[in-house]
């Protein structure tokens, strides 16, 4: 996939009243010029990946993969507040000409979704054929799909909700305090908070994985083993895989803003919200997915008029919607892909 870069001169509302000025919006785009005879895929990253979803998603997009670029037009754009390339809290802030760090305004799930709806403008893409979005990135998919309903023909929703519950948002909450304890996130500078932010990436990954992926993968084989434990050790190495391309103030921003997410805010009840979609959607459960669990992917499609719920088994937790691409891409390929059926 190629990288570009979109920059939208002028003045950007954000939904809680503040503004941005000349916001970049980094993505990728599988050809250098869009081919106008391919359905468009545009698929919506979760929380730390970029715009690169072959990068990120390798079972998923690629040569002789599910999302295919010989057959589709793939569209993939990083999301406001992050560190790949969209304005976030290391872009420079014209008032005071110094980067924004923690003093970067608060986004919502809706500006992520507004500023993609600028890029799918400016490129001039009329119909998506199918929007697809795992965790966070089904926020994104949802909410743009509920504001500009007739741009969307399909949506794949996985291990995602309709609104971040008490539950996610205790976990984010708890993740924000360990960058917070770490004195360096307010020095004034960008590498400020990187003990916090590996200790908030340990913490987070306990929701991603589970109880059964972590006594599959990091148990001991030695009954004797007292000290040095593959999971300790799992847990520094992930913390510093983070820091190692990931920032902390970067990281506290865009749990701030997945935690406004709520589809109902301001149009009455789930129910009236979801009434507007017309995508053919999948919602998908992940049978171990403790951060939002099968329960919610359920109640998503009851609130979608057209939609069908389907559940797949993984050990893995949150992740599997990472992991588990064969039995992704036989569902999406049967319930929304497939010409033969009725339904689509």
């Amino acid at each position: 996939m190629i990288k570009k870069t979109y920059t939208h001169k002028g003045i950007f509302t954000l939904e809680l009243g503040e503004v941005l000025h000349d916001i970049e919006v980094a993505y990728h785009l599988s050809e250098e010029t869009i081919d106008r005879t391919k359905p468009v895929i545009w698929i919506c990253h979760a929380l730390t990946a970029n715009s690169d979803a072959e990068d990120w998603w390798p079972g998923m997009v690629g040569k002789g993969k599910l999302f295919d670029p010989d057959k589709y037009t793939l569209v993939c754009a990083n999301i406001l507040a992050s560190c790949y390339g969209t304005t976030g809290a290391l872009s420079i802030n014209p008032t005071t000409g110094k980067q924004w760090l923690n003093n970067f305004p608060q986004v919502t799930v809706r500006d992520w979704a507004n500023a993609h709806e600028l890029l799918r403008e400016h490129l001039s893409i009329e119909k998506i054929h199918l929007i697809a979005g795992g965790s966070i990135g089904g926020f994104q998919s949802m909410e743009w799909a509920i504001m500009h309903p007739h741009r969307f023909e399909h949506m794949m929703l996985v291990a995602t909700s309709y609104m971040q519950t008490a539950w996610a948002n205790a976990i984010n909450e708890t993740q924000r305090m360990a960058i917070e304890a770490d004195a360096t996130y307010f020095n004034g500078t960008p590498n400020g908070g990187k003990a916090g932010l590996a200790a908030a990436r340990g913490l987070g990954l306990l929701s991603y994985r589970g109880y059964e992926a972590y006594n599959q993968t990091q148990s001991e084989k030695d009954n004797e083993q007292v000290k040095n434990f593959r999971a300790s050790s799992y847990q520094r190495y992930q913390g510093k895989k983070l820091v190692d391309r990931f920032n902390a103030h970067c990281y506290y921003a865009i749990t701030q803003g997945q935690d406004t997410h709520n589809v109902a805010r301001g149009r009455g009840s789930f129910e009236e919200a979801f009434a507007k979609v017309t995508a053919k959607t999948l919602c998908v459960g992940i049978s171990t997915d403790i951060l939002f669990p099968p329960i919610e992917q359920k109640r998503l499609a009851e609130f979608i008029p057209n939609a069908t719920y389907v559940e797949i088994e993984s050990d893995f937790g949150h992740d599997g919607f990472l992991i588990e691409s064969d039995q992704l891409s036989e569902l999406i390929t049967n319930e929304l892909l497939n010409p033969n059926s009725p339904n689509r």
